[in-house]
């Protein structure tokens, strides 16, 4: 039998929840202990915020180069899961296409996207990344170059010669550019004499010793240019580019094949201080991306530029010619005579070309004696007649 206090207690206990002492006791010590538990545990860890980077191309919005740009920045951003976050803005934004390199290399941009010809005029041997015939290597060869052979250290030693505070990553190889748009077929050397042609890099040089009157326009001004009655004749790069910036609408004479930018390739720019400060991993990442960029870009590239080529001709209709073998070997020889001249008037552009003879003197070998001529295989299958 249960006393009366016992009762009292029980039925206390049933109406109210509460806990006897004891029992009130060992639940707070539990809830003590817990509490103490929770404390200790280590926070979840919040997640930074991204970093940004303000990034500009030297082309128009329109361009498929912009679009390369696009892909770089799409690339990082979600291989770095959002860490690090690229914003691209199209030629003209912040700077002129021409004034890549001040912006990025003093910060007013963190980045950008274009050709190493660009910065011609800060130091003339950055064109030896693709403006010439990079004595027989196309532009995979000659990033094979750059990569392997040289190249990446002497371009960082190149910037640091004119206090460019970048970090340069070249990637995605160019076909081999045309020799460009014309009035009229080019079939003869002397029939560049005199023409106002736009072009860039060393082949201002090139040029000029065939005899045209040069002017060096970046892509959004070329055709506007012609329209106006102030270049005769013009080269840019691509069937794609071309096409979409409206060369169609002021040429229809395509002259293919030329030695003036046979081996060029792409240039994405870090400002170095902002470069070095990312993460390890973030920046392992970035030249995993450009990477992975350049061959998509190559990918890329020949399905887009083989359409618009066929379109070029049978939409637009353009007449396509080949570059005559004179104004080819014309090329080589003028460019020559430029290299020997620049050589001597600039220590670090003769160590490139050298450096450049050196490696291309094996690869080229190595390549035309390797790789099987392509156009008996062609003409077999699609081109009997001409075959």
């Amino acid at each position: 039998m249960k006393t009366k206090r016992q009762l009292k207690k029980a039925n206390t206990v049933a109406r109210t929840g509460a806990v006897p002492s004891r029992r009130k006791f060992m639940f707070g010590a539990a809830a003590a202990v817990a509490g103490a538990a929770t404390l200790s545990l280590p926070k979840t860890p919040r997640a930074a915020d991204p970093i940004t980077f303000r990034f500009q191309s030297t082309w128009p919005a329109k361009d498929i180069f912009h679009e390369y740009a696009l892909d770089f920045a799409k690339t990082v951003n979600d291989m770095t899961g959002g860490e690090l976050k690229i914003e691209v803005l199209p030629a003209g934004a912040v700077v002129p296409a021409f004034g890549l390199l001040d912006a990025v290399s003093s910060g007013t941009l963190d980045g950008g996207h274009g050709v190493l010809v660009y910065h011609y005029g800060k130091q003339n041997a950055l064109a030896l990344w693709g403006s010439g015939p990079a004595f027989g290597m196309d532009a995979n060869m000659l990033l094979a170059w750059h990569k392997y052979g040289g190249g990446k250290e002497l371009l960082e030693k190149l910037y640091k010669s004119i206090n460019a505070n970048v970090v340069s990553f070249p990637y995605g190889p160019m076909p081999t550019q045309p020799l460009g748009w014309f009035k009229k077929p080019i079939q003869k050397v002397d029939d560049l004499k005199g023409l106002k042609f736009r072009t860039v890099g060393i082949s201002i040089d090139v040029f000029t010793g065939m005899g045209c009157a040069v002017n060096a326009l970046p892509g959004g001004e070329i055709v506007p240019a012609m329209d106006r009655g102030l270049l005769d004749a013009a080269e840019f790069n691509n069937a794609t580019s071309d096409r979409i910036l409206g060369f169609p609408d002021v040429s229809k004479v395509y002259m293919l094949q030329s030695y003036h930018q046979n081996a060029e390739q792409f240039e994405i720019l870090f400002n170095k201080t902002k470069f070095d400060a990312l993460p390890p991993q973030i920046k392992a990442i970035v030249a995993s991306a450009v990477d992975a960029c350049s061959a998509e870009m190559s990918w890329k590239a020949i399905q887009r530029y083989s359409q618009d080529y066929l379109d070029l001709q049978t939409k637009d209709k353009v007449k396509v010619y080949k570059t005559p073998d004179a104004v080819l070997q014309k090329q080589l020889e003028i460019y020559d005579q430029v290299v020997e001249k620049k050589s001597g008037d600039n220590a670090l552009f003769k160590e490139i070309v050298e450096s450049q003879y050196k490696f291309a003197v094996r690869t080229v070998a190595w390549d035309m004696d390797t790789n099987v001529n392509r156009r008996m295989a062609y003409n077999h299958y699609f081109n009997k007649k001409k075959g």
